[in-house]
C-alpha cells in the first residue's frame, strides 16, 4: 500500500521531470509552438501556424511521420507547405494597401512569418482521456508523460486526440485546422486533417475585423508534401542526398481521365469515373512517395536494405502519402466535389518558389501562381523515371515534392470552404523486413515472390515485396475514408490502465496497474509485453489474463520471475475486449480490439536487482575478464556493461587503474546486491585494456533480514581485481 508521502513524492518527481523537459527546450517551443501526437504507430509533430515546414521543429532534414514508431529513426517527412492564393487582391492598409494581380500567403516549405502572414490564434490538444501515469522504480517512465500534453479532456470525443488550431492570415482568411488521431490498431497509422477556411476579413492577430466587406476571387488552397522515407534507411545508404528526398519515387491516383493518353501512357479514369460505376477507374484521390533507386549507389536501394551492418534488413519499406476525403463544391454547396483537387502535380523541391517566400513580391507570387493553378501533371513522376534513377530526372538537386491545389473558389464575407485530407504511412512489417533482407543479402536463392512464384534474381525478389507496401497504403487510405464516411463512429478498444507501475526487485520485476479499463463494455483482459536491452525494438508477450487466456482470472499485477540478472527490460501493458463491439463494422476487420502499446510503453529500464550479498568474500565481477570480442554475448544491447554482484546493500565502489589512479566512484545505496558500470571514467572516457582494482567500502551496518545476524559493519572493505581486453 502506497503512503500519502510516496504519492506526493511521485507528483513532485513528475512535475520536476516535465519542468526540466520544458526548460531544456523552452526557446525552441516558444518560438515554434509545437505539439506532438504519439499515441499510435504513426507519430508526428505539428506547429501552431498551421503547417510543418523544413526545420520547423528540429534542425534535422527528416523529422516526423514516424512509422512504425516503436522503432528508432523511422521519419519520412522533410518539409511541407500551405499556400493560400487569390487574384486581384489589395492588401489591408497596415500592409501597404498595394494591389496585386496574384496574392499568395505562405507557411513553408522553408520560411514562415507568424507575425504578419500565418498568425497563430489558438492551439490546444484535446483528449478523450489523459495518458496513463507510468512509473519505473518511482520515476516517470513513458514517452507520453512528457510529449503528450493534453489541455482539455472530452470523454465524448470520437477520436483519441484532437489537435485544435486556429490561424489568421494576412489576406483575411481564418483557418481552423482539426487534426484527429486514433490509437485503435486498425486506424493508428493515419491522421485526418479537417480544414475550414473562412473569409473573416481579419488580417492580423487582434479581434478587430479590418476588411469586413471583402470578397476573395479565384481562391486556391495549395499543399506541398516533401516526403523523404526513413531517416534510418537514408542514413545507412552512406549517401547524403536521400535524406532530403532526392531518390523518392512519387505517384498519384484519381486525377487522370480515361480519355487521356500522354507520352505513351494511357489512364483508366479519374475518381469521378469510379464514383459513376467504372471499376477500372481510380478509387482514390491521392498522392504518395517511397524510397527509390539512386545513381550513385553500388546496389539497388529500393527498400534501403542494410549493407552497412550486413543484416540486409529493409530499413526503408515505408509508403507515405495523402488522400482527399472531401472538398466543398463551393461556399454555398457543401457536398464533395469529386474533381477536387484541380491541381495534382510534382515540382522540384529546390526550385526558386520553394525558397523563403515573400507575400509582397509581385513577381515571385506570379511564379507561385503558375504552380498553384498548373492542373494535373501527366505523365506521373514514377512513369517518367521508369527503370531509371529519380535523382537524375530533370537534373534535380533536391528531388521532387507532391503538390495539391484546391480551387478556384469565390469567398464572400463570412463564406467558408471545408477540406478533409488524410495522411498516412504503411508498408512491410519489421519481421518481413528482416526476413526478406536476410534472404537478399545472403543470396538464399530461389526466392519466393508475393504471388507464390519463385525467382533467382534477388533484386526482383526484394523489390516485389517492397512494392506490396503501396497496396498497404491504399488499404490505409481506404480505412481513413470509411472512418470519415461513418462520421468517425468506429469501434474503440478499452482504455489502457490509467496507472502502470514497474518496480525492480531482488528476484523479480513486479508490474501492477489500475482497474479502470474493466468498466469498458466488452472488456476481456490484459496482456503484458516485454523487450530486452532497449525499448525501440520488437516485444514478446509474456503474460495474459482474462477471457481465452491461460489465466482466466482478471488480476492487476504480475511478477516477472523469468527476468535474467544483468539484463535491462522494457514493458508495455494493454487491455483488450472480447470483440463484441467490433462485429460487422465496415470500418475495419471484425474481432477483438486492443489498446495501443504507446499508452504504457516504458522507456526507462527495469532490471533484476540481486538481494544484498551476505559476505564480502562472495563479491564477483562479471564478466572477468571483459573481452570486447565477446561483448555482444555478455549483455545484449549493452556492450560496455560490467556487473558487480553479491555486493553489500549500501556501499561505495571505487575503481582504480593498476597504478592506483582513481577513475570512477559509484555510490550504491538502493539496497540491492548488484551494481552496473558502463566501462567509462568520471570524464566519460571508455577504459582501455589493462588490470583494474575495485574497492567496495560498506557505508552502513547490515544484518540478515531473517535471522538478524550482523553480516558486515560500516567501514569494512573488500578488494577485487578484473581485466579489460580491447
Amino acid at each position: 500500500m502506497k503512503t500519502k508521502k510516496s504519492l506526493l513524492n511521485r507528483k513532485f518527481l513528475l512535475s520536476l521531470f516535465v519542468a526540466i523537459f520544458l526548460c531544456a527546450g523552452l526557446t525552441q517551443i516558444q518560438a515554434q509552438e509545437v505539439k506532438q501526437i504519439n499515441i499510435g504507430s504513426l507519430h508526428n509533430w505539428y506547429r501552431a501556424d498551421g503547417c510543418e515546414p523544413e526545420h520547423g521543429y528540429l534542425k534535422i532534414q527528416q523529422a516526423g511521420l514516424e512509422w512504425p514508431a516503436q522503432y528508432r529513426d523511422m521519419d519520412s517527412q522533410a518539409a511541407k507547405a500551405l499556400w493560400i492564393a487569390t487574384s486581384n487582391y489589395t492588401d489591408a492598409s497596415q500592409y501597404g494597401g498595394n494591389f496585386y494581380p496574384y496574392k499568395v500567403v505562405h507557411v513553408g516549405p522553408r520560411g514562415w512569418d507568424t507575425e504578419r502572414e500565418f498568425m497563430p490564434i489558438e492551439f490546444k490538444m484535446i483528449g478523450r482521456f489523459n495518458h496513463p501515469l507510468v512509473y519505473v522504480d518511482g520515476t516517470p517512465g513513458s514517452e507520453l508523460m512528457w510529449s503528450d500534453i493534453v489541455e482539455e479532456i472530452d470523454p465524448d470525443l470520437f477520436s483519441d486526440r484532437l489537435l485544435y488550431n486556429v490561424v489568421n492570415t494576412s489576406i483575411g482568411v481564418t483557418m481552423t485546422r482539426k487534426i484527429y488521431a486514433w490509437a485503435q490498431q486498425h486506424h493508428d497509422n493515419y491522421f485526418i486533417y479537417e480544414y475550414i477556411f473562412k473569409n473573416t476579413g481579419n488580417v492580423d492577430k487582434d479581434a478587430e475585423i479590418e476588411k469586413p466587406n471583402q470578397t476573395l476571387e479565384n481562391v486556391y488552397f495549395f499543399f506541398q508534401y516533401r516526403y523523404a522515407v526513413s531517416r534510418e534507411g537514408a542514413t545507412w545508404t552512406g549517401l547524403n542526398s536521400p535524406r532530403w528526398g532526392i531518390s523518392q519515387m512519387l505517384t498519384s491516383r484519381g486525377e487522370a481521365k480515361k480519355e487521356y493518353s500522354v507520352a505513351g501512357f494511357t489512364y483508366n479514369g479519374d475518381y469521378e469515373d469510379w464514383l459513376n460505376g467504372d471499376p477500372a477507374a481510380d478509387s482514390l484521390r491521392c498522392q504518395l512517395a517511397w524510397a527509390g533507386r539512386h545513381s550513385s549507389a553500388t546496389y539497388d536501394l529500393l527498400g534501403y536494405p542494410d549493407v552497412r551492418y550486413k543484416s540486409g534488413r529493409l530499413s526503408g519499406p515505408q509508403f507515405v502519402g495523402n488522400v482527399t476525403l472531401h472538398a466543398d463544391v463551393s461556399a454555398t454547396d457543401k457536398s464533395d466535389d469529386p474533381q477536387q483537387p484541380t491541381t495534382t502535380t510534382f515540382q522540384q523541391s529546390d526550385d526558386p518558389p520553394t525558397r523563403p517566400n515573400d507575400q509582397f513580391d509581385a513577381a515571385r507570387m506570379s511564379e507561385e501562381w503558375k504552380w498553384v493553378t498548373r492542373g494535373h501533371r501527366l505523365p506521373r513522376h514514377d512513369e517518367l523515371v521508369g527503370n531509371g534513377f529519380p535523382d537524375q530526372l530533370e537534373g534535380t538537386p533536391g528531388g521532387f515534392s507532391n503538390m495539391n491545389g484546391y480551387g478556384p473558389y469565390t469567398l464572400g464575407p463570412g463564406d467558408s470552404i471545408r477540406l478533409v485530407i488524410a495522411e498516412g504511412v504503411n508498408g512491410l512489417n519489421r519481421q518481413l523486413c528482416e526476413e526478406i533482407g536476410r534472404n537478399w543479402i545472403k543470396g538464399n536463392s530461389p526466392y519466393t515472390l508475393p504471388d507464390g512464384s519463385t525467382t533467382t534474381d534477388k533484386d526482383v525478389y526484394k523489390n516485389s515485396w517492397v512494392m506490396t507496401g503501396m497496396d498497404s497504403l491504399f488499404k490505409t487510405f481506404g480505412r481513413s475514408r470509411r472512418n470519415f464516411n461513418l462520421n468517425f463512429e468506429i469501434p474503440m478498444p478499452p482504455p489502457p490502465p490509467n496507472v502502470f507501475d514497474v518496480n525492480s526487485g531482488g528476484d523479480r520485476i513486479r508490474l501492477s496497474w489500475s482497474n479502470n479499463a474493466e468498466a469498458h463494455p466488452g472488456f476481456a483482459g490484459y496482456r503484458v509485453y516485454r523487450a530486452v536491452a532497449k525499448y525501440d525494438t520488437t516485444y514478446t508477450q509474456i503474460f495474459a489474463c482474462g477471457k481465452n487466456t491461460n489465466h482466466p482470472t482478471i488480476v492487476n499485477s504480475y511478477d516477472d520471475t523469468s527476468a535474467v540478472r544483468g539484463y535491462s527490460y522494457y514493458y508495455y501493458l494493454t487491455s483488450f475486449d472480447d470483440g463484441s463491439k467490433n462485429v460487422g463494422s465496415p470500418a475495419n476487420p471484425s474481432g477483438e480490439l486492443e489498446s495501443s502499446m504507446f499508452w504504457t510503453r516504458t522507456i526507462e529500464p527495469s532490471f533484476l536487482r540481486r538481494q544484498a550479498g551476505e559476505a564480502l568474500s562472495n563479491i564477483r565481477v562479471v564478466p572477468n575478464p571483459f573481452n570486447v570480442r565477446s561483448r555482444d554475448f555478455q549483455y545484449p544491447g549493452e556492450p560496455e556493461k560490467i556487473m558487480f554482484l553479491n555486493i553489500p546493500a549500501e556501499c561505495i565502489i571505487r575503481i582504480y587503474t593498476e597504478r592506483g589512479d582513481l577513475i570512477k566512484t559509484i555510490i550504491h545505496d538502493d539496497g540491492s546486491g548488484d551494481e552496473s558500470w558502463n566501462s567509462t571514467t568520471e570524464h566519460g572516457q571508455v577504459v582501455v585494456s589493462g588490470v583494474y582494482i575495485v574497492v567496495f567500502e560498506v557505508t552502513r551496518d547490515y544484518v540478515h533480514p531473517t535471522t538478524g545476524e550482523l553480516l558486515y559493519e560500516k567501514g569494512e572493505k573488500e578488494i577485487k581485481k578484473f581485466i579489460v581486453i580491447r
